[in-house]
């Protein structure tokens, strides 16, 4: 097997052709140079420099070994080239998590600050009820998410990020709709459209009902949001949604929030980090956006402002 070492002092004496300005250029002396190069054509049986007084010359064996030499330290320039660029995230790839409403309703703002900034950064978007996505942390598919509130998870750190509203959405003739601010026990036997379970907006609405010794007569569960609020528009029943995902349909009249009066229905947001694996440049980049956006405090939608 060759020694590395060894080569690059091939290399150099055979560039320079001469044994003292390899040394010199290496920051080595002349007869360490000798030596590397002695096991070298030791540990490969041949001789690679043919003497004579002063002169030197590359054997044919050599020769080739230069060439091949060359290639090697231009690959490792190559590689090293690259890495940087990764590190100063001239290139890269970045791979984060997140729910469906919220790859929808706050990463599309968060994503384009940092491809303005880092615009050779290729990102994927892994879209999943928080339980998968927190899951694919842990199987090295993504390096950070963004997920709703949660029951925690072995090996995957939550760092508070922003609170969600989770509001009752019903159709404006609906009779919840016109009767005004309801309690939570009004909706029993009421058909309900749920997010899917895993989700956080899932468990958060079944532990409203247990809490009152009541279950969601549910129509469908779904990953859907968009589903979830088309079936509302049509009448066919009220959902629970995070009120970030839900500001065009109530502005234009499509659909009502219904106030419940006995039950404020916060659901946590986090920024979610596995445990131990360092960050890749780019994650670290990106999780330096969220920290920025968390920071700017309660705003409701990434880009709204205050109230």
């Amino acid at each position: 097997m060759i020694n590395l070492n060894q080569l690059r002092v091939f290399h150099e004496a055979a560039r320079c052709q001469n044994f003292s300005q390899a040394a010199r250029n290496l920051c080595v002396t002349q007869p360490a140079v000798t030596g590397q190069i002695r096991a070298l054509e030791r540990a490969l049986a041949v001789p690679l420099f043919k003497r004579r007084g002063r002169r030197m010359a590359l054997t044919e064996a050599g020769a080739l070994l230069y060439r091949r030499a060359r290639e090697v330290f231009e690959l490792e320039r190559v590689m090293e080239r690259e890495i940087a660029e990764v590190r100063e995230l001239k290139r890269g790839l970045l791979k984060i998590g997140t729910t469906q409403t919220y790859a929808r309703y706050l990463m599309p703002d968060l994503i384009s600050r940092f491809r303005a900034a880092y615009p050779q950064v290729k990102i994927i978007l892994d879209e999943g009820s928080s339980r998968d996505v927190c899951r694919s942390l842990l199987d090295l598919r993504n390096e950070l998410a963004v997920v709703a509130g949660t029951d925690g998870m072995k090996g995957v750190t939550f760092v508070p990020f922003r609170d969600e509203e989770v509001v009752l959405l019903a159709h404006p003739d609906d009779p919840l709709a016109r009767a005004g601010p309801i309690r939570f026990a009004d909706l029993d036997g009421r058909l309900v459209l749920m997010r899917e379970e895993g989700s956080s907006t899932h468990a958060l609405v079944r532990r409203c009902f247990e809490r009152r010794g009541l279950a969601p007569n549910v129509l469908v569960e779904t990953s859907n949001v968009d589903f979830i609020k088309e079936m509302v528009e049509k009448g066919e029943g009220v959902a629970f949604l995070v009120r970030s995902a839900i500001r065009q349909e109530v502005a234009s009249g499509r659909v009502r929030v219904v106030t419940v009066t006995d039950e404020a229905m916060i659901l946590p947001v986090y920024i979610a980090l596995p445990e131990g694996p360092a960050l890749s440049p780019a994650a670290r980049a990106f999780l330096e956006i969220l920290e920025s956006e968390k920071s700017a405090g309660a705003r409701g939608p990434v880009g709204e402002p205050p109230g």
